[in-house]
């Protein structure tokens, strides 16, 4: 998958400081996620509901 020229974003929250960070991308076939401090490092490309479905996880574990 050539990701070259993709934009990456990590939140707004997120600082230099070494935390565990992930960045994202929108991709023609979903979301691509990435460590932002290995930036070189695997990636992991979700389809839009697959995405959807982590971040439900995700918000259901944080209440």
């Amino acid at each position: 998958m050539g990701m070259s020229g993709t934009v990456w974003r990590k939140a707004s929250r997120s600082n230099d400081t070494g935390g565990a960070c992930v960045a994202m991308a929108r991709l023609p076939e979903g979301t691509g996620l990435r460590d932002s401090i290995d930036p070189d490092g695997p990636r992991l490309t979700l389809s839009r509901a697959a995405l959807a479905n982590l971040l439900e996880s995700v918000r259901e574990r944080r209440t």
